[in-house]
């Protein structure tokens, strides 16, 4: 198995932003320094139909899952390909993410204590922070916090995120004004999962092009 050390992420109170800032940081610093590394745990992870399972492919984002602990978090290695933007959105989870290449524009809107059982009022939303990521860059969101990204194409991050804790989260869009929820794989259809998925292919396809764009070894 690949030589990183993941203790600081062991028995981690998830509700403790510092203590999940100051773990995370530790593991995807150490990680980011050693490319050759993050070339090891994915080439695992493709070959692993445990860990390739969870990984996703859409037509402007990449999700490699690196390592799905049985306490539930993930170590997940994201490209995001030409095009990629996102509407307003909060998470299921607390997550910590390192940028490794490229650079996103990063809005904040506030934490989703503006959200009902309704949903929420598009035109209610409004930026309170915005931001670029870049390269080096480390951040740590709680899953109360509604915010959206515009990304340089082939931009790479890595991510942990923690375990989930709600069944659903809000989507919303700015131009049409709706809103709506999705929720976890736990509840959406095999049809939905499965447009999803990343096949063996697809994955080595991401490689291919992290390795062609200097991002990882080869």
């Amino acid at each position: 198995m690949p030589n990183l050390n993941l203790d600081p992420l062991n028995d981690l109170d998830w509700t403790d932003l510092a203590a999940v800032t100051a773990a995370t940081e530790k593991v995807l610093t150490d990680l980011a320094q050693d490319p050759a590394l993050i070339r090891e745990y994915a080439e695992i992870a493709v070959a692993n139909p445990d860990l390739l399972q969870p990984c996703e492919h859409y037509d402007i984002l990449d999700k490699i899952v690196l390592h799905d602990d049985p306490t539930g978090w993930r170590l997940r290695l994201h490209v995001f390909l030409p095009g990629y933007y996102d509407r307003p959105h909060n998470h299921r989870w607390t997550y910590s993410s390192r940028i490794l290449h490229g650079s996103y524009t990063h809005t904040l809107y506030g934490t989703d204590d503006q959200v009902g059982d309704d949903g929420v009022k598009v035109a209610d939303l409004a930026s309170r922070m915005i931001r670029t990521e870049t390269a080096g860059d480390f951040y740590t969101l709680h899953h109360s916090m509604i915010h959206s990204v515009i990304a340089e194409p082939y931009t790479t991050s890595l991510v942990v995120r923690g375990p989930a804790v709600k069944d659903r989260f809000i989507v919303t869009d700015r131009v049409t004004g709706e809103a709506w929820w999705q929720y976890g794989a736990a509840k959406e259809s095999s049809d939905d999962a499965d447009r999803k998925r990343m096949t063996p292919g697809q994955a080595a396809a991401c490689l291919t092009r992290l390795v062609e764009l200097d991002i990882l070894p080869a």
